[in-house]
């Protein structure tokens, strides 16, 4: 599957020119979701969200670092009370943003086959995939007072027709990218080569598209090296970590899950250092539960999920210098190709 944003009206942006001394700003995705098994096949009948009940223990952190997260939520945090009640106060006190956040095959109308492919919004054919996020939307709408504007595909899936439907349907942020992973594999689209600048994308150029954190860094921060190691022959001799234990290239994102509190701060030194002065980092919801993600399995695995994401933000805010934001907050302030910026 190409490149979604390259075959979907992007519209290319220079690069702003970032000052050395400008403060490093932070935006934090929430990936508000249903448990489910991830080793499963997927499966429609996997709707529970009880984990909302918990979500406080990271929008606590949240709030204490000045950080007002964006919860991307799908169709069945939308449309069940425990999904609704923690989410409605965070809304009505100004503390929490709300965005949509589609996963097809828990996402009415159920018109696709459930199978790995249809996992990515954007692999379905237009007409269904704008009847979906159209019901979610509405859904939201209904049950939280909120119009949403900040999408994220589900499984960074998005595609060719997306942007165009965003466009339809209101929506002025996109934060599907997920840099540099490449998703082909499994049907998804390919990010290894997305730069880290948001782009004007859609066919009237009129939505943002907000990538993720996420980079090879090091000594030879190459991509064809990092595909090299980690080709099946070099990765079952563990060549990628000696690679990373090296300093030569190593794939980092900037998330809680699956990196610990030392790879996040390692990934926005190497970027800041080089000019990088917008950051997103991300999670999923149901992981402030254990059980539910690869990620949080026992009650240790939580209190180090949380202590590392702390630590970090505490970091970011004060080692760095840095500043909470949000996608609308940087929609607002990012020029159009040919005006100043704000």
């Amino acid at each position: 599957m190409p490149d979604g944003a390259a075959r979907a009206g992007k519209r290319p942006t220079e690069r702003p020119v970032e000052s050395p001394s400008e403060r490093p700003a932070l935006i934090l995705v929430i990936d508000t979701e249903e448990e489910y098994d991830w080793d499963a096949p997927f499966n429609r009948d996997s709707v529970g969200v009880g984990h909302m009940r918990q979500i406080g223990r990271v929008q606590a952190l949240c709030e204490r670092w000045g950080i007002r997260p964006v919860y991307v939520i799908d169709y069945p945090i939308a449309s069940q009370a425990p999904g609704i009640e923690a989410l409605r106060p965070l809304l009505q006190s100004g503390t929490a943003l709300v965005g949509a956040h589609l996963h097809p095959w828990v996402s009415p109308p159920h018109e696709e086959a459930v199978n790995e492919r249809n996992s990515f919004p954007g692999n379905l054919p237009p007409a269904l995939e704008r009847a979906k996020l159209a019901t979610l939307s509405a859904c939201i709408e209904e049950r939280l007072g909120v119009r949403p504007r900040i999408y994220k595909a589900g499984r960074y899936g998005i595609g060719e027709c997306s942007f165009a439907i965003l466009e339809e349907l209101g929506f002025t942020v996109d934060l599907s990218p997920s840099p540099p992973f490449d998703y082909r594999p499994a049907g998804g689209v390919d990010f290894s080569k997305r730069g880290l600048a948001p782009e004007w994308v859609g066919p009237h150029g009129s939505v943002l598209s907000i990538p993720g954190t996420g980079a090879l860094i090091g000594r030879m921060p190459s991509l064809p090296l990092y595909n090299l190691a980690t080709s099946p022959l070099l990765n079952s001799l563990r060549l990628p970590g000696i690679l990373s234990r090296l300093g030569v290239v190593e794939r980092l994102k900037l998330s809680p899950e699956g990196y610990g509190r030392a790879d996040m701060e390692r990934l926005v030194r190497w970027l800041h250092a080089r000019g990088e002065r917008l950051f997103v980092l991300s999670l999923h919801s149901p992981s402030v539960v254990p059980g539910h993600t690869p990620y949080v399995r026992s009650e240790q695995d939580l209190e180090t999920f949380l202590a590392d994401l702390d630590g970090f933000l505490r970091f970011f805010m004060t080692s760095l210098n840095g500043r909470p934001t949000d996608p609308l907050a940087v929609h607002a302030g990012f020029a159009r190709p040919g005006q100043a910026r704000a």
